[in-house]
């Protein structure tokens, strides 16, 4: 059985710029898969490319056996992307936009049903008729997300999918979108709401700089490099200078440190008195994806 998606030794320059180093990943058919880093580090190039937006330089991507660049037209068929941006016609309503996105892909009124399906998964039926220009901002942001799967692909990415979006708007896709996991659809998902890929992905790739730092197990990952997130409220605002090495965070008077063990908890409390510094309030909670995120590839923009 073919992957969902293999990609092989890709390179991308722009000019002088060499977005993609020599990537190297596997995907399998019904995983859900979370692709993160921060601006900068390459992913919505991977993206396009993998979409057929742009060519590599170097290096290959196939799409469930088909390359991307050499079988384009049978990649395509087999993939849908959720855009960042909000890019639609305005001279549709919501149901001929999908009907019109699913006959680009040569289905036709026997899709009927599988829109149907994908307006009420996304709580748009009320919306069918309604003009694209005519939604709000969330509204659209749900209709593009219907647009990527009207041709019911086999491989859905979600760039984004959640940015700037209303917390019912998250739960509800969320919902359907493990729906469609289950059912045996491949989900991979670039996101900056780093909780949602902890929450949702069983396995994590993390770019940075145009290459893969780090590809694992979401647990794997969370047991390598995460230990103890240690929340400190003080009444100073001067470190100590032993404790900077430890710092994760710092905002309005509340201090995060990334601890590895519960030896250091004492260490800094101690740090702490000796400065005569007090401690208003204490919270120590397991670190989480995002602290592994911080660590390999520091924080995002």
């Amino acid at each position: 059985m073919n992957p969902a998606i293999r990609i092989n030794d890709i390179h991308k320059k722009f000019g002088s710029l060499h977005a993609l180093k020599g990537i190297d990943l596997t995907i399998e058919q019904g995983e859900f898969f979370a692709l993160l880093g921060p601006n900068g580090a390459g992913k919505s190039t991977l993206i396009s490319i993998l979409a057929g937006l742009i060519k590599p330089t170097a290096g290959d991507i196939s799409v469930m056996g088909f390359d991307v660049v050499n079988q384009y037209q049978q990649a395509r068929q087999l993939l849908g992307v959720v855009p960042q941006e909000l890019v639609f016609d305005p001279f549709f309503n919501v149901r001929e936009m999908l009907r019109f996105q699913a006959g680009y892909f040569g289905r036709g009124k026997e899709n009927d049903a599988w829109v149907d399906e994908i307006l009420e998964g996304l709580g748009l039926t009320d919306k069918a008729n309604t003009n694209m220009r005519k939604l709000s901002g969330g509204m659209k942001r749900r209709a593009l997300i219907a647009q990527a799967l009207a041709h019911k692909p086999a491989v859905i990415v979600l760039d984004e999918p959640t940015a700037g979006v209303d917390v019912e708007l998250r739960q509800m896709l969320w919902q359907f979108i493990k729906k469609l996991n289950i059912e045996g659809h491949t989900i991979i998902l670039t996101t900056h709401y780093l909780e949602e890929a902890e929450a949702l992905c069983s396995r994590v790739g993390m770019m940075k700089q145009g290459e893969i730092v780090a590809l694992d197990s979401t647990a794997n990952l969370l047991n390598k490099f995460a230990g103890k997130k240690l929340r400190l409220t003080l009444g100073g605002i001067t470190l100590p200078a032993s404790l900077q090495s430890l710092l994760r965070s710092q905002e309005n008077g509340i201090f995060t440190f990334a601890l590895s063990d519960m030896e250091q908890i004492e260490f800094v409390l101690s740090a702490l008195r000796a400065a005569h510094i007090k401690v208003l309030d204490m919270h120590l909670s397991e670190a989480d994806l995002e602290d592994v995120f911080l660590s390999l590839v520091g924080k995002t923009s």
